[in-house]
């Protein structure tokens, strides 16, 4: 009986791991994100988002974000970062405070926004709003960045 159980935690932990990597893989602490840009010589992409308010962030997400030809386009190029300011989704004090000072930083004023960063934390590409242009805001982020990677 434990051997089933076992397989079929195994199998679980398959599955969601899958899952995560054709999704891609979102990071939420940036300086870990900028170490692993650094190490692979990719760039950072920060999506500022309202993940569980915002419509045009969660339409974002799902037309762009989450479609085989943007994820095999940033495999190779990018760290996914998300920043998140979510109303019912609880962060950590520490993530709500990083998410803050982020945004100040980059002097984010709408939701979403897309900064991509340079391996040494240039600012190389951004990219506010969405409205539902798929196909135009993926060739636009895509032409934008191929420039740069």
């Amino acid at each position: 009986m434990k051997m089933k159980k076992l397989a079929g935690i195994l199998f679980a932990l398959f599955v969601v791991s899958q899952v995560s990597a054709a999704e891609g893989e979102w990071l939420t602490d940036f300086a870990k994100a900028q170490a692993k840009a650094k190490q692979e010589g990719k760039m950072v992409l920060l999506e500022f988002t309202g993940s569980d308010w915002c419509a045009p962030c969660k339409a974002l997400h799902k037309q762009v974000f989450s479609k085989k030809e943007f994820l095999e386009f940033a495999k190779d190029r990018l760290v996914l970062v998300e920043v998140d300011f979510p109303i019912r989704k609880k962060l950590s004090e520490e993530q709500k405070q990083a998410n803050e000072d982020l945004g100040g930083k980059y002097k984010v004023e709408g939701y979403p926004t897309v900064i991509v960063l340079d391996k040494d934390g240039k600012v190389v590409f951004e990219q506010g709003g969405y409205r539902g242009d798929a196909k135009g805001y993926l060739k636009n982020l895509m032409k934008g960045l191929s420039k740069r990677s």
